[in-house]
């Protein structure tokens, strides 16, 4: 039996993800090459649809096919988990088939130029030859990475002009956010570090020795560091003591700016560490705070917005699913 459902914002897992480009490029990795072959080809089962969006119609083949690409390789899941996730990866395909239909209704396109921009923005987090590498653990070739990047980059744009263009913030409600938050902004001292972590003591004094021969620290750390922030150059970002372990702290708030550590022992291996910036204690003034602040609210208007047009979207449209077909799935498995 077909099931027609209202989703409401409560099970949205997109929220203000949707907006931010790299996030819609990591979704479109998902579902890019479904969504566009379902709308261009009949549903090759003669059983009823799982899905039904508007004129569009998804079989529970298709759908399961492109879930279990979604998984992580190896990734145990119990049979609730994966019923969990299913349910989580319908309802995002469903909101980001309703996104680009909706794209294609008002024409909304990129060209070529913003393609090439943005590709090079993003090969930036990915020093070395870590992208080609990333692109080969997904088994993906450069175009079909770029056409990804298309669809992600007209997905932004649309909600730049149908959803955002209204936003703004006023200097009146930035004022009353510090006046009301004032604690928020009392910082601790705090470092911007990079480090890189390597299994032995070994790897490690090779890593240290590239290091004191001129090579970049983000290079090596992409190279060597078994941690998982390598791929942004071992950046941890700014913290304060006691947000990290504690042979961090011992080492990093008296190591002076731009200077190299030596190895330090863990309990997670053995540690090179680069203070790159630090900061003094303080209270931030409004007018310090006032981009911050700004960003922030912005941020939830714009996190407000979406949900209310993606919820007038649904309202419009004529969706049903087949949830019958899932638990049959799963009983199955059972």
């Amino acid at each position: 039996m077909l099931v027609c459902i209202t989703l409401k914002p409560p099970i949205l897992h997109m929220t203000m993800r949707i907006y931010h480009l790299r996030v819609l490029i990591l979704l479109s990795l998902c579902l890019l090459g479904f969504a566009s072959g379902c709308s261009s080809e009949p549903a090759k089962e003669k059983s009823p649809p799982l899905i039904q969006i508007n004129d569009q119609a998804i079989s529970k083949t298709e759908f399961l096919t492109e879930f279990e690409k979604s998984l992580q390789k190896d990734q145990p899941l119990s049979g609730i988990e994966r019923e969990e996730l299913q349910r989580s990866f319908l309802v995002q395909l469903i909101d980001r088939e309703l996104i680009h239909a909706e794209a294609r209704r008002l024409n909304i396109s990129v060209t070529e130029a913003d393609v090439e921009n943005a590709l090079h923005g993003y090969q930036k987090d990915y020093p070395g030859s870590s992208f080609e590498t990333m692109l080969q653990e997904r088994g993906m070739s450069m175009s079909a990475w770029r056409e990804e990047l298309r669809e992600s980059l007209i997905m932004e744009k649309l909600l730049d002009q149908a959803v955002y263009a209204s936003v703004s913030v006023t200097d009146e409600e930035v004022a009353a956010y510090y006046e009301a938050n004032r604690d928020q902004f009392d910082r601790p001292a705090q470092v911007r570090a990079r480090q890189i972590v390597v299994a032995s003591e070994a790897e490690g004094q090779r890593a240290l020795g590239l290091l004191r021969q001129g090579q970049a620290f983000a290079e090596v750390a992409a190279e060597y560091s078994l941690s998982p922030d390598a791929q942004q150059g071992g950046d941890l970002g700014f913290f304060a003591r006691g947000q990290m372990p504690p042979e961090f702290d011992a080492i990093v708030f008296d190591l002076p700016v731009n200077r190299l550590s030596d190895l330090v022992k863990s309990d997670y291996g053995y540690h090179i560490f680069l203070v790159e910036e630090k900061r003094k204690a303080a209270r931030l003034s409004k007018q310090d705070a006032e981009g911050e602040i700004r960003s922030a609210l912005e941020a939830s208007k714009k996190e407000e917005q979406y949900l209310g047009w993606l919820q007038d979207m649904r309202a419009r449209a004529v969706i049903s699913v087949d949830w019958a077909q899932l638990e049959a799935k799963a009983e199955k498995r059972n």
